[in-house]
């Protein structure tokens, strides 16, 4: 998020830190998010009706939160009946169903806002720090229950063992829950217990030097009532929980020479964890932790040093089963003699701690792949970053993870690569213009003795499992960017959800010709669109929408890539928003729309009658006959980029022309507000449509067509011109100049794509040879560009 928006969000007004009254329905907007998720399954166990939405669903996720009673919207606006909205601080405040909140005044609370309000005065087991806090915050919880210590608690991620829940709601006792300062939220929380695992200067956006990161973590200690734990290694720690600083709470160390001391680790025999050496206040001196590396180390002495304090009798084994937690040192399937894993590293000192780990294991060689996360992170760390990832053998560098932040100078990729080019005895380093590119060419140079390090906080895991699959492969089989895509999407997917490989796509179009899909899907709904673009990016594949496949003709040689179709009825809504006012999903047929607009008594609507097309079709070429253009019943159009992000467009800020919305090229349409013209009696307008019918039925061929072929050319038509020159009846093949309308070719009974594209070739040498006219093809060629056949 920019700063801007959180200046927005910083407004009294705008951030409530009350929710609606118990029984009212939340909607989460982001509900998938690693701290979302667990916040809404504690609101819905606590009495709250909550839904949510998200651009994507992993199953992982998903089955949470279906099993919590999370309802699942399957909306692109704001649920009838919401009282309240949680987001995500990552959300900009443009966004369509955070803006249709506020123009409703409803209350739009952040994570971190709407978990204050929920604990409310419960005794609150705190979880602070810069790094490590949700292994912290998830080995303190194991540590607790497998002690028989009751809290309840709300993690900001998931278990790795997928039995264990990320949020418990009793409605008693304490709560043990992360608390994030990356946003200022810190400043809602009065904790009983804190927890601080250490304290770096991160988050620049918001905390421009490291004394306002140092205030921000003196005024929670200062609110803290019982008792502080901290990091008594960590410089800063030291100097902001030990310094005498004002406040009732107990401070109390941890570490090397800590109050509670870690004296020393040993790998255990089994390689699958470590045994702590344990001192100080402990009553135990040994500790087995199923979960390696230093900074595991010390995150499980915090958590057992809790634990002590709290009354467990014994912390010796109470860590021996900890599962861990997604994506923190998470091993992926990986082919024989290669090793993948995937981190959320994403500050210099993770990156060092997890690469140094790694690279204690020997491997024939460490290859990084990060995807920095924050433009202001990036600006501020490269140097950092560049040192850190420098213990690799080779390093990758995606393109930012910009979590909402504009791109600001000096915060790029390309600025690490540089600094990393100029280190002395660098690393093999590859800047990768985009995700799209990623998965080939990291699959391609990977080898036996590799391990894959794939690091960083944004959605670089999606790039990891499609190497992984794509490395893994199917036995026998040879596999390509599209299997690694399928076999990535068969657990993110809702089951309604089509997704099939070579698919015939000229039954699919209105002419009825040209070869298959290498893939094909049909979403169920916008969050499975967004999972299916950020995966096709992901393995490099190209996106191609098709509508009713009206305006269209597709070569015999098929698409390559992802082809994708809003045939679900998701897509076909028409929802009343007030007088005059109307949602059209983008897969709905204009006919329908006419249909439905005419029923109602709502007038402007009739000229689309006849257009054999979808509302998403027609709004990506502003369709439009009988003098009439889609874009004059259009208010605001939804749409998603190719990168999976929701956008939204008043109808004045969008670049509309003739037969062209250039906003939509290279986006996908999945619904508009449109307004009608007037109310008028039904009969009327039934009238109007009629005789728009007839109109047609005696200008426009019955024949299988993609209809108009060309546009029509400054101050002429082009069916005129054709018709002058003699072409109806021309013939290639099946595919024919219509006799009835000249701007049209159609199918006789057998016509190829290469018939179709063969005489629009023919026809318009002729008119460029006789007339000097250049026309300018209307009808797509699908998935390919007309210049490269004219």
């Amino acid at each position: 998020m920019n700063v801007s928006d959180r200046d927005a969000f910083s407004s009294p007004k705008a951030v409530p830190c009350e929710l609606p009254p118990r029984g009212a329905r939340v909607h989460f907007v982001g509900v998938c998010g690693t701290g979302m998720a667990p916040l809404a399954l504690a609101l819905a166990a606590a009495g709250w009706r909550v839904s949510g939405e998200d651009r994507a669903w992993p199953e992982e996720t998903a089955r949470w939160l279906k099993a919590g009673g999370v309802e699942r919207n399957p909306d692109d606006l704001l649920p009838e009946g919401t009282d309240g909205v949680v987001c995500s601080s990552a959300v900009k405040t443009s966004h369509p169903t955070l803006a249709a909140a506020a123009r409703a005044g409803l209350p739009i609370l952040r994570r971190g806002h709407a978990l204050a309000a929920l604990i409310g005065g419960r005794p609150l087991i705190a979880v602070a720090g810069s790094h490590g806090k949700t292994t912290t915050t998830a080995m303190l919880v194991w540590a607790l229950r497998t002690a028989g210590i009751r809290a309840d608690h709300l993690l900001g991620g998931l278990f790795a063992d997928e039995r264990t829940a990320p949020a418990q709601w009793l409605g008693d006792g304490p709560v043990v829950a992360e608390i994030d300062e990356s946003d200022g939220t810190i400043d809602a929380f009065t904790p009983d217990i804190l927890v601080c695992v250490n304290v770096d200067w991160d988050h620049c956006d918001r905390y421009r030097h490291e004394s306002d990161i140092e205030r921000a973590f003196e005024a929670l200690a200062r609110r803290t009532r019982t008792a502080i734990f901290y990091h008594g290694t960590c410089e800063r720690s030291r100097r902001i929980f030990n310094s005498g600083a004002p406040g009732v709470a107990l401070r109390t160390s941890f570490g090397s020479n800590g109050d509670y001391a870690l004296a020393s680790t040993q790998s255990r025999d089994d390689a699958r964890g470590q045994t702590l050496s344990l001192g100080g206040r402990f009553r135990q001196s040994r500790a087995r932790l199923s979960a390696t590396g230093a900074f595991n180390a010390q995150n499980a002495t915090a958590a057992l040093a809790v634990a002590a304090w709290l009354g467990a009798d014994d912390v010796s084994r109470i860590l021996e089963q900890f599962p861990g937690v997604r994506r923190r040192q998470s091993p992926l399937p990986s082919p024989a003699g290669m090793t993948i894993f995937e981190d959320y590293a994403h500050h210099p000192v993770e990156i060092s701690a997890l690469l140094g780990l790694l690279r204690s294991r020997r491997p024939q060689r460490l290859v990084a792949v990060f995807q920095p996360h924050r433009f202001s992170r990036t600006a501020q760390f490269k140097v950092a970053f560049a040192k850190a990832l420098a213990l690799a053998d080779r390093v990758f560098l995606l393109p930012v993870y910009g979590a909402g932040e504009a791109s600001i100078e000096g915060g790029t990729s390309q600025d690490v690569f540089e600094r990393i080019a100029a280190l002395s005895g660098h690393p093999p380093v590859c800047l990768l213009a985009d995700a799209a590119t990623a998965v080939e060419r990291i699959a391609g140079e990977s080898m036996a003795g590799d391990l894959l390090a794939f690091v960083g906080a944004g959605d670089v895991d999606a790039i990891a499992r499609s190497v992984s699959a794509l490395l893994v492969g199917s036995p026998g089989t040879v596999s390509t960017p599209r299997d690694a895509l399928v076999r990535g999407l068969e657990r993110r997917l809702s089951p309604e959800t089509v997704v099939r490989t070579a698919e015939p796509l000229g039954p699919k179009t209105t002419i009825r010709v040209g070869g298959s899909a290498e893939l094909y899907a049909e979403p169920a709904d916008t969050a499975d669109l967004q999972t299916l673009l950020v995966a096709a990016r992901a393995a490099g594949m190209r996106v191609h929408l098709l509508g009713r496949g009206s305006n269209v003709i597709v070569p015999d040689e098929g698409v390559s890539g992802l082809v994708v179709r809003l045939q679900h009825e998701h897509w076909r809504r028409f929802v009343a928003l007030g007088p005059g006012r109307y949602w059209a999903g983008a897969g709905l047929r204009l006919k329908e729309l006419c249909g439905l607009a005419c029923k109602g008594g709502e007038a402007g609507f009739e000229f689309l009658e006849g257009i054999p097309g979808t509302v998403g079709g027609a709004l990506r070429m502003n369709a439009g006959a009988m003098g009439g253009w889609m874009f004059d019943v259009v208010e605001e159009v939804h749409f998603l980029t190719l990168e999976g992000e929701l956008c939204v467009r008043r109808r004045e800020d969008l670049r509309v022309e003739y037969r062209s919305c250039a906003d939509l090229d290279g986006a996908i349409a999945v619904g508009a507000v449109l307004r009608a013209r007037s109310q008028e009696d039904s009969v009327a307008i039934r009238a109007r449509i009629e005789a728009y019918q007839q109109s047609r039925y005696a200008s426009q061929p019955r024949e299988p067509s993609a209809g108009c072929i060309f546009k029509n050319p400054p101050g002429d038509h082009a069916g005129r011109i054709i018709d002058q020159l003699g072409l109806k009846g021309m013939r290639v093949g099946d595919a024919e100049v219509s006799f009835v309308h000249a701007n049209f070719i159609v199918n006789r009974g057998q016509a190829s794509g290469t018939d179709v594209i063969s005489l629009v070739r023919r026809v318009r040498e002729r008119v460029r040879a006789e007339r000097s006219i250049d026309l300018e093809p209307e009808v797509l060629l699908y998935g390919r560009e007309w210049r490269e056949f004219l």
